[in-house]
């Protein structure tokens, strides 16, 4: 077996990430333990190096170019995973100090002793009591991060993010003031993409829906006044400009009740950044000014407020 095989099964069986199985991350633990294509992994050593050392070595020893300017990615890729599996520790220093170092623990060093040995099994199974693998560290993570939201009297999560953070907001702040007492037909999620979909009800009101349709972020409905509410929750891409009006419409088109269409930013200053593209008889909701909206429709509005 080939000795980034080695080192993949080690990684593997040490359950990280299937990215921190990578060859960049497999070259990262050769070089740290100094072991060569010949090495037996019981003599792997510890010694204090920089990102330079490993791509250094990686190139010495194994004929593999990571190119210097590299080292950011070393940094992102494994060195920061490898360190919160306890695999290594630094010397303290400040990151950018030309004098910050790595080394593997002193745990994983006797861990990695052991490879292909008959001890290798019980200091395996020592290691992953006594440290959280990494997968069960982000699957913990993950799950803190998630934003709680409740949807028609349910309770449900978002996945962390920008653009869940803003659909969160459509539902519990745009909903209750704009849209009072409206059912959620729909909202994805950026991992869950039909987190609520009420395909009864939507076909009921005329939709057609097919897997090439790309639903609005958001679409509510008001029993009372027999309006579709088509948001689109917007970070980066996406808002109500003609073109994806017309999508709509296509999509709705044996929809007889009312459709109004919203595009949801954040702040203002994404909306500033997208104001220019918005389609016209159009709605825009700015999600840190919540109790106002911006009335893209012609002389729908004009005239003295009383």
């Amino acid at each position: 077996m080939r000795k980034i095989e080695e080192a993949r099964t080690i990684l593997k069986e040490l359950q990280v990430p299937v990215k921190q199985q990578s060859d960049l991350c497999c070259y990262v633990l050769l070089a740290m333990a100094s072991i060569g294509k010949r090495d037996k992994w019981e003599s792997a050593t510890n010694e204090w190096i920089r990102i330079h050392d490993i791509i250094a070595y990686t190139k010495q020893i194994y004929g593999v170019t990571y190119a210097e300017n590299s080292r950011e990615t070393f940094r992102k890729q494994a060195m920061h995973h490898f360190r919160n599996a306890a695999f290594i520790e630094d010397n303290g220093m400040a990151t950018n100090s030309p004098n910050y170092r790595y080394r593997l623990t002193d745990e994983m060093l006797s861990l990695l002793k052991s490879f292909g040995t008959a001890s290798w099994t019980d200091r395996l199974t020592s290691f992953l009591q006594n440290h959280e693998s990494l997968v069960q560290i982000y699957t913990s993570k993950r799950a803190m991060q998630k934003m709680p939201v409740q949807i028609n009297g349910e309770d449900f999560t978002f996945s962390p993010g920008k653009h869940n953070e803003l659909q969160k907001a459509i539902i519990e702040k745009f909903a209750p003031r704009f849209a009072p007492n409206c059912e959620c037909l729909y909202v994805g999620d950026t991992t869950e993409k039909d987190l609520v979909k009420n395909v009864d009800k939507l076909s009921g009101l005329g939709f057609e829906i097919t897997l090439h349709d790309k639903m609005p972020d958001v679409v509510l409905y008001s029993e009372e006044k027999n309006w579709l509410y088509f948001i689109e929750s917007v970070t980066s891409v996406g808002p109500m400009e003609p073109k994806r009006i017309k999508e709509i419409e296509e999509m709705t088109v044996g929809v007889k009740a009312g459709k109004i269409y919203v595009t949801a930013f954040l702040d203002f200053k994404t909306f500033k950044k997208f104001s220019e593209s918005l389609a016209w008889e159009t709605e825009v909701w700015i999600a840190d000014m919540p109790d106002h909206m911006i009335h893209l429709n012609g002389d729908k509005f004009l005239g003295p407020r009383h």
